[in-house]
């Protein structure tokens, strides 16, 4: 009998396109907008996913944004993620379509001033700290409270940004209680500031949840999910 030279040869694709095509149809029919996290992932990888019809790709560090940018699509919709320190801003000003990791009042102040060198206003979304790890960076409620009320009375500050929402990471944990009570804190204050006047402020947007808990945080009143490794397979 012929045996086959390939029956032993295995095939890993690096997008795992059925699971894709289930999740972004499930997130479809939820209305929740679905940022594929493609950090340490190739630009070929990205267009495999990009051909299936994705256009939000997150990334957590600039200079791989920014490599990236320049070599794929220029109607990807790139999220940036990771924390973003100020001296940075400027290169990814120019062509970022979200900036959700925005953790200071100081990172603020920079990506207006950087917005209007480029004569754009750019959408951002305000990272709140709601895990216990020290490693997370984000506003804490009363820095949140305090931005917030100074801007409800002085807006003549942040002109070329526009703040969309909140993002928030749970704790690293398989304690599913931690987690949504965390997901609940940062709903919470969603809703608390939802009603606040900013220029150009149009809260719309609740940013929580990932591979491992992206239902849970649907369940908790999430429209943005940043899921990698269930798309893409473990970051080696």
């Amino acid at each position: 009998m012929l045996i086959s030279q390939f029956e032993n040869l295995k095939i890993e694709l690096p997008v795992n396109s059925i699971l894709y095509k289930k999740i972004n149809e499930e997130l479809t029919r939820k209305k929740v907008t679905l940022v594929a996290v493609s950090k340490k992932k190739s630009a070929q990888e990205i267009i495999e996913l990009y051909n299936l019809g994705q256009k939000k790709f997150g990334e957590n560090y600039v200079q791989e944004l920014i490599e990236k940018q320049e070599q794929l699509p220029k109607d990807i919709h790139w999220h940036f993620i990771g924390h973003l320190q100020s001296n940075k801003v400027k290169y990814i000003a120019p062509f970022v379509s979200l900036i959700q990791s925005v953790d200071s009042k100081k990172i603020l102040i920079e990506i207006d001033k950087q917005a209007k060198k480029n004569n754009r206003i750019i959408d951002c979304l305000l990272q709140v700290h709601i895990a216990e790890e020290e490693t997370k960076f984000g506003f804490d409620e009363n820095e949140l409270q305090e931005l917030f009320a100074t801007n409800s009375t002085d807006n003549t500050n942040f002109e070329n940004i526009c703040i969309k929402g909140l993002m928030g990471m749970a704790s690293f944990t398989h304690d599913r209680e931690k987690i949504k009570k965390e997901f609940l804190l940062l709903k919470k204050l969603f809703d608390k500031y939802a009603s606040f006047t900013i220029r150009n402020s149009q809260f719309t947007t609740l940013s929580m949840g990932m591979s491992s808990d992206y239902e849970m945080a649907i369940e908790e009143g999430s429209n943005m999910v940043r899921i990698g490794s269930l798309l893409f397979g473990e970051r080696h």
